[in-house]
């Protein structure tokens, strides 16, 4: 089954970290997280959409232009079809980027092999506090499972959590961050909740300095993003 892909950005510098890439927006999440910035891409099939050829020929004319392929979303793992579009487009030259949050955690450890580099969402502790957000129970227990398998494949990454208090308090974020270290994360990033249409309250800024500073210290490479 083709992949289906809700948009495209030609170009982007930030999306693989030193790359400069295209960004393919995969249709479809079963998780309904409050903050999605995305919220178009949440539905399996929607109206309108770009074919999967489409991009192919994109990529066809952009090769020794663009360096990396990302797969984004929604939730690229929640489709069948990621494995062969990850190949046809490792084929063409590309290196292959995803972003996930680990939903399948099976599918997930099945296109590691395919991928360079993962830039993983950690939304909460793995435990209930995830099912609050995602709305969708054992979401934990499939995220921490990727989350294992990705730190043992030694693909490169990024952990990141998109922090708003009114979803993750400071002491679950601190919950989070110390589970995270104890599993070998050597990347991590506080991303600022950024609101946008159909979410109804703005974001309430970035923990304390103090804050993030034992954040910072938990890890070797640690960033805050600023909405």
């Amino acid at each position: 089954m083709p992949l289906r892909v809700g948009g495209l950005t030609p170009l982007s510098a930030t999306d693989y970290p030193g790359e400069l890439a295209a960004v393919v927006y995969c249709q479809g999440c079963p998780w309904r997280c409050g903050y999605c910035h995305n919220p178009h891409l949440l539905p399996r099939r929607t109206a309108g959409g770009i074919a999967w050829s489409e991009v192919l020929g994109f990529l066809r004319r952009r090769r020794g232009l663009l360096d990396a392929l990302v797969f984004s979303g929604g939730e690229p793992t929640a489709q069948p079809g990621l494995v062969l579009a990850m190949r046809e487009a490792k084929a063409l030259g590309y290196r292959i980027g995803l972003h996930s949050a680990g939903i399948y955690p099976r599918r997930f450890s099945e296109v590691l092999p395919l991928v360079d580099w993962v830039g993983f969402d950690a939304k909460a502790p793995f435990d209930a506090a995830y099912e609050r957000i995602t709305g969708v129970r054992a979401s934990g227990e499939a995220a921490l499972a990727s989350a294992r398998a990705l730190l043992a494949s030694g693909v490169d990454c990024e952990f990141r959590t998109t922090w708003h208090a009114g979803f993750l308090s400071p002491a679950e974020l601190e919950r989070l961050s110390a589970t995270l270290a104890g599993l070998g994360v050597r990347r991590y990033a506080l991303q600022e909740f950024r609101a946008s249409d159909g979410v109804a309250f703005r974001p309430e800024g970035i923990p304390v300095a103090a804050d993030v500073d034992a954040l910072a210290r938990r890890f070797p490479q640690f960033c805050v993003r600023r909405a």
